[in-house]
């Protein structure tokens, strides 16, 4: 089982790394043109963190692993998001 503090941070890391991407997304459609840098920054700490929940679900009992499951789809959703948008 996930450690309760481990799945803290790891809650903590996901709302953080959303809000950013988030950011950056609205950003971009705002804007004719992309802040690359940051556009980039904001997929590639999507993708940690999608491998973070994943390597935490191994470890998690069932309850977390749902909890896991929907920060999960959380990302992917936000992740399609953005890809669309940068084509």
């Amino acid at each position: 089982m996930a450690t309760r503090d481990s799945m803290d941070n790891l809650m903590q890391q996901v709302e953080d790394t959303i809000r950013f991407a988030q950011e950056q997304y609205k950003e971009s459609s705002l804007q004719e043109q992309y802040n690359d840098d940051g556009y980039t920054n904001a997929l590639q700490q999507l993708e940690q963190t999608y491998q973070d929940i994943c390597t935490m679900a191994h470890s998690a009992n069932a309850q977390q692993r749902e909890q896991l499951h929907r920060m999960r789809l959380q990302i992917q959703q936000l992740q399609n998001s953005m890809i669309i948008e940068a084509h």
